[in-house]
């Protein structure tokens, strides 16, 4: 079964969320808040996707110049959550500014690349 691909990309107007099975499929978008309630939202949003989809998922969070000084946890409690993952691995890239649809979700282009660029090697 094709692995899971989901980029995450905080800034200071939410977190935006893609998740695609391999390349191609897209099997969730998402917005949430800049800041998740409970320092294991994320790691736990991952084990989720892999449990309902039967397979690993590898992830890649976004840093930019624009996330690394917005007010979210996602770095800062990232690596107590991390340690010893067997459904997810979950690597930080840095990323240049990325520009949101300006209706809805959006088509998240730009999280797009970073999963041909970053997941996929």
């Amino acid at each position: 079964m094709t692995k899971i691909w989901t980029a995450i990309a905080p800034s200071p107007k939410g977190t935006r969320i893609i998740a695609t099975r391999g390349p191609g499929k897209t099997i969730l978008k998402a917005t949430l808040r800049t800041d998740p309630r409970h320092h294991r939202a994320l790691p736990t949003l991952l084990e989720a996707l892999a449990l309902w989809e039967g397979t690993a998922v590898r992830g890649a969070l976004i840093a930019d110049e624009h996330s690394t000084t917005c007010d979210t946890s996602l770095f800062r409690d990232l690596y107590a959550d991390l340690e010893g993952a067997p459904l997810f691995t979950l690597d930080v890239v840095w990323g240049r500014h990325r520009h949101p649809g300006r209706d809805g979700l959006g088509d998240f282009r730009d999280l797009r690349r970073v999963l041909a660029k970053e997941v996929a090697r």
